[in-house]
């Protein structure tokens, strides 16, 4: 993949309001591109609005709200005339072990976190194809590559969206259309904040080695060694590069962490490969 389009760009970007969304947004307007600034309150994008008057569209989206995803695509078009680069980046955390659950407040999760993103690429799909262009990034999360304990959820949303957006990749990318998932780790953005919700379900059995790992992730909050601002510009830099990557750890915690998972889980198959092995039919000839 290498037939690039001229720029300036033409962007649609959920969650603005805050953290990477908005960055990102800014990154965008300041390098001269148009940018669709969602958010579920467009008075939350009012003020980026108004410093790129010219630039800058607000768009309310709701990404659970059909209407609201299918409207944003065709002002975007109507106003652009079509769309260039679609940036995934509502959701929000939940923290909980898993039996702690509810079923409700985690079927709502999976209708942001996988259904909403899901639902607005679909959207996005039909204009990019026809123009053979288009950058869709994903803002994942470290959490979408390793599970821990308290945010199983949480991951089990990532790692469904990261499964889809990777066969996504693979069909898109022989008519010009890229999709990126980039996997952040700690960074300064409200997700260990406001953007977190917190069962109320609380069971004892649970209280030390989870409760504890809950409590760790909203002690960090405001104290995470990651930049959103520095994370927005290598953002941006995707949709310029001719061949971005399919998947893109941010910070050097997930980094170090995610390659000793990698190492464990290639030492943990070479242990059991001829167990692996066995559960073939025979070979003729042996």
């Amino acid at each position: 993949m290498n037939e690039m389009k001229k720029t300036p760009y033409i962007w649609l970007i959920s969650g603005c309001s805050s953290g990477f969304g908005r960055e990102i947004a800014l990154q965008a307007l300041s390098a001269g591109d148009f940018v669709g600034v969602s958010s579920r309150s467009v008075k939350d994008v009012e003020d980026i609005c108004k410093e790129y008057p010219k630039t800058a569209l607000p768009i309310k989206l709701d990404v659970t709200n059909k209407d609201e995803i299918k409207e944003s695509i065709q002002t975007i078009n109507k106003v652009y005339g079509g769309l260039d680069v679609l940036v995934n980046n509502a959701g929000y955390g939940y923290l909980a072990a898993i039996e702690e659950g509810e079923n409700e407040e985690v079927r709502k999760l999976f209708e942001t976190n996988f259904f909403g993103a899901l639902e607005l690429t679909k959207a996005a799909l039909p204009g990019m194809r026809a123009q053979r262009f288009g950058r869709i990034i994903n803002n994942s999360s470290q959490a979408g590559i390793m599970a821990n304990p308290g945010t199983g959820y949480y991951s089990a949303s990532k790692y469904a969206l990261e499964g889809l957006m990777e066969a996504l990749d693979k069909e898109l990318r022989p008519l010009n259309i890229s999709v990126t998932s980039v996997q952040p780790g700690a960074f300064r953005t409200d997700w260990s904040g406001r953007s977190m919700k917190r069962s109320i379900i609380e069971i004892d059995d649970y209280s030390e080695h989870v409760k504890q790992r809950i409590d760790m992730i909203g002690n960090i909050d405001g104290k995470q060694p990651g930049d959103p601002v520095r994370a927005a510009k290598i953002i941006f830099a995707l949709s310029r590069d001719p061949n971005p990557p399919d998947k893109l750890l941010l910070g050097a915690g997930v980094l170090s962490t995610y390659k000793e998972k990698l190492s464990a889980l290639l030492n943990q198959i070479d242990e059991f490969e001829a167990t692996s092995i066995s559960a073939d039919f025979p070979k003729i000839n042996e």
